[in-house]
């Protein structure tokens, strides 16, 4: 007997839950790693020039503009406040308009500011420019990644973003001896005309041909998107499971979130604070240099391993950021006479430092999912950048008052609560 379409057998069909799994199979590359790449651009150049090379310009510039340091370096707490008031709205932009369009054309904003900065002769002009600045970077550096990331992935979220956020360290490191070369070679105005030229002509046209707003725009689902069935799509493919950004500033939840996102950045400029407290303890510059980089190294590290482990354990995450910068600060306090306790609490305490992104960023979508995410996450980064504008000058005044060894203790403290106010919101979330 024949069998199939003449014997009315029913055609096979294919399960809405296992069509993105086939179609994932058979593609070599999901587009979601290209977009990884973008935000790594993004981190890697545009945050890493403007935030981990700004320091190699403090001196030359402004002995060139005849002031003081400090002075100068104030464009720098403009850029941090101008950032904070933007992310709201940028976070409405977001859901609103492409972000294609929007990270291409800030990339290219940032480009011509950097340029402009090769052309001014009175500090004022460089406060105008860091006003400027932040609020390129409010999409560039507090959206960007988290937005892109939560959108184009399922599964492997954590581990991307920590792959994105470590991206800036590395860009740091790169660019730092460019632009050294550079400003010795050709003076610094030479260095933000290179740095302007690289935002304008390689990153904002590489994230304009590159960049997509949704996996839909592909015709894809997210990477990972087969292997759960209970999420909801909008139309424009868009994920509508998670807490409406109306129901989450109802929430308390919200706010505890804003305060864990507000001690983690916090607490991470204490990071500033070591290598004094190193060669207060009669340890050389050279050591005191090799301390901070332990720190870097445990905020790369812990960037990528951070991220693995909230793909499958969110909760194990926040132990894990906390219990490392409590551990580091400990080691800290009580290995002052000896350098390994000293580089390892500084290694540990990297972990702390890597969570502020890392783990602000996962924590928040645990609790409130990724219906409303980006502008839910712009809101809980004023936190973030606010954290960061008040901490760094109030350790400052702590430490003169009463020591840099209390600093760290109310450092620990500060961790201690962050470990009980994220598992408490992941319980009740």
């Amino acid at each position: 007997m024949r069998i199939g379409k003449e014997t009315g057998d029913a055609p096979a069909t294919v399960s809405p839950c296992e069509a993105p799994s086939t179609s994932r199979k058979s593609a070599k590359i999901h587009y979601a790693y290209v977009i990884v790449a973008c935000c790594c651009l993004m981190m890697g150049i545009n945050v890493g020039l403007s935030f981990s090379c700004a320091g190699i310009f403090y001196q030359p510039v402004s002995s060139a503009l005849g002031v003081p340091v400090g002075e100068f370096g104030i464009y720098m707490s403009v850029m941090y406040v101008t950032s904070s008031l933007m992310l709201p709205l940028a976070g409405r932009m977001l859901e609103r308009y492409s972000a294609r369009m929007l990270f291409g054309v800030n990339s290219a904003v940032m480009g011509l500011i950097f340029i402009a900065m090769s052309l001014f002769h009175n500090v004022w002009e460089f406060y105008v420019a860091g006003a400027l600045m932040g609020v390129t970077l409010s999409f560039l550096l507090y959206l960007s990644f988290p937005t892109m990331v939560n959108r184009w992935f399922h599964s492997k979220v954590g581990l991307m973003i920590g792959i994105c956020s470590a991206a800036s360290g590395i860009g740091g490191m790169l660019f730092n001896p460019i632009a050294g070369r550079i400003i010795t070679e050709w003076g610094w105005r030479r260095g933000y005309a290179v740095f302007g030229l690289i935002c304008l002509c390689v990153v904002a046209p590489l994230l304009w041909i590159l960049l997509r707003d949704h996996p839909s725009d592909k015709g894809l689902q997210p990477y990972g998107a087969g292997e759960s069935c209970g999420e909801k799509k909008a139309a424009g493919g868009a994920v509508t499971t998670g807490m409406t950004y109306a129901a989450a500033v109802k929430s308390p939840l919200f706010y505890a979130l804003i305060l864990f996102a507000f001690l983690m950045m916090g607490i991470s400029t204490l990071n500033l604070f070591i290598p004094g407290y190193v060669t207060a303890h009669s340890f050389t510059l050279e050591q005191a240099s090799l301390t901070a980089a332990m720190v870097m190294a445990g905020v790369t590290l812990g960037k990528l391993v951070l991220g693995w482990v909230n793909d499958h354990n969110c909760a194990l995450g926040v132990v894990l950021t906390t219990g490392c910068g409590i551990g580091g600060l400990a080691f800290l306090l009580t290995g002052a006479g000896a350098l390994w306790l000293i580089l390892g609490g500084a290694f540990l305490f990297g972990w702390a430092y890597a969570g502020v992104t890392v783990q602000t960023a996962m924590l928040t979508r645990s609790v409130f999912g990724q219906r409303d995410y980006s502008r839910i996450y712009s809101i809980i980064s004023i936190a973030l950048a606010g954290g960061g504008a008040i901490a760094s000058g109030g350790w400052g005044l702590l430490a003169d008052a009463a020591g840099t060894p209390v600093t760290f203790i109310c450092g620990i403290a500060g961790l201690l609560l962050c470990l009980l106010i994220g598992l408490v919101s992941l319980r009740r979330s």
